[in-house]
C-alpha cells in the first residue's frame, strides 16, 4: 500500500501528516504503522504521526499518535501544522477554523504570506482553552489540588517528603493539563540537564496514572524562560506546544513569571498568553512544511 504524506514541523516538533479524507487506514494497523513511519532510521522520521480527518463537531479532526504507537490527546505544535496543511492544500479558504482533537475543539487563526505567487500559512494562533488544574482531572496523585510546587521523588517509588532524600532525586513539580498531562519543574540551567536519565523517571512515575510530559524550565526573566521537554511516548523533542502553555500557567501560579511569556525551546520560541479573567490560554508560533512524498508499506 502506498501512503501519501507531508512532513511538517513547528519549532522542530516534527510529525508525519496523512490526510484521512482520501486515504483510509485500518485502525488496528495504526500503532505499528506509526512506529514504522516515525522511525528516523528506517522510516520517514518524526515525533509521531497525525491523521487529518473529517469531524462532526469541527472543521477538521486531528488524530495524533506518539512515536511509540500510542495515542496522544493533544499537540500544540501539531495543531498549528494542521492549520497550515488544510489551508495550503485548499481544503479550506477560511483563516478562522476549528480543529477537533480527542473530542475537544480548538480555535485557530491562520496568518499567511505570499510565497512563490501563492498564499500560504506561516504562523498560527491557537485558543488552547482553559488549563486544567484539578489533580484528579490531570491526572496526578498529589497531596494538594491544584498541585503547585509539590515535592516528588523520582529515584524511588516511596516519595515521602519526610524521608532522607538524595538531592539528585527530589524535585518540586507544578502540574497542569492542557488536554494532556504536564509536570513543570524549575531548574537552574537547562544546559546541564541529563534529560535522557531523568525524563523517563518522571514519565513513568507511579503518581501519573496516564504517564506525563515533563517540562524542565530555566527562568531568564519574568517574560522569558528556557525549556526542555520530555514527552511521553516520544522522549525529548525540540518543542512542545501544550508544554509551553503549561509552563506559562505554572509560572503565574508560582509567582515566577508574567501571564504573557516567551518560551524558548530547542527548536525556536513560542509566545504564550494566559488571560486570567477569561481563563484561556493562547499560543502563537510557526508552522512549516519540510517535504512531501509517498511511502510504500
Amino acid at each position: 500500500m502506498d501512503i501519501r504524506f507531508t512532513k511538517m514541523e513547528g519549532c522542530g516538533n516534527d510529525y508525519v501528516y496523512i490526510s484521512g479524507f482520501d486515504q483510509q487506514i485500518d485502525p488496528a494497523e495504526k500503532p505499528e504503522l506509526v512506529e514504522r513511519l516515525s522511525d528516523r532510521h528506517f522510516g520517514i522520521g518524526g515525533d509521531g504521526v497525525i491523521f487529518i480527518n473529517p469531524s462532526k463537531i469541527a472543521d477538521f479532526e486531528m488524530e495524533m499518535w506518539n512515536a511509540d504507537g500510542t495515542r496522544g490527546e493533544m499537540c500544540g505544535n501539531g495543531i498549528r501544522c494542521v492549520g497550515k496543511f488544510v489551508f495550503d492544500k485548499g481544503m479550506t479558504s477560511s483563516k478562522e477554523i476549528t480543529v477537533e482533537s480527542f473530542g475537544k475543539v480548538k480555535y485557530l487563526t491562520l496568518y499567511t504570506e505570499e510565497e512563490g505567487g501563492k498564499e500560504v500559512v506561516t504562523s498560527v494562533r491557537v485558543n488552547m482553552g482553559e488549563p486544567i488544574l484539578d489533580a484528579d482531572d490531570i491526572p496526578v496523585i498529589a497531596g494538594n489540588s491544584p498541585v503547585v510546587a509539590e515535592t516528588i521523588r523520582i529515584d524511588e517509588k516511596d516519595d515521602d517528603p519526610d524521608d532522607d532524600l538524595e538531592p539528585s532525586g527530589v524535585y518540586e513539580m507544578t502540574c497542569v493539563s492542557m488536554g494532556n498531562p504536564h509536570a513543570v519543574v524549575y531548574i537552574d540551567s537547562t544546559d546541564d540537564l541529563d534529560i535522557e536519565e531523568i525524563g523517563p523517571l518522571f514519565e513513568n512515575h507511579h503518581r501519573f496514572p496516564n504517564r506525563t510530559n515533563t517540562e524542565f524550565v530555566q527562568i531568564v526573566d519574568r517574560e522569558h524562560v528556557k525549556m526542555r521537554v520530555w514527552e511521553r511516548g516520544s522522549g525529548e523533542t525540540l518543542a512542545c506546544g501544550t508544554g509551553c502553555c503549561a509552563v506559562c500557567v505554572a509560572g503565574v501560579l508560582n509567582g515566577f513569571t508574567a501571564p504573557r511569556l516567551e518560551v524558548e525551546v530547542l527548536g525556536g520560541t513560542l509566545l504564550i498568553e494566559w488571560d486570567p479573567e477569561e481563563n484561556l490560554v493562547w499560543m502563537t508560533g510557526p508552522a512549516t512544511t519540510v517535504f512531501e512524498g509517498t511511502i510504500t508499506v
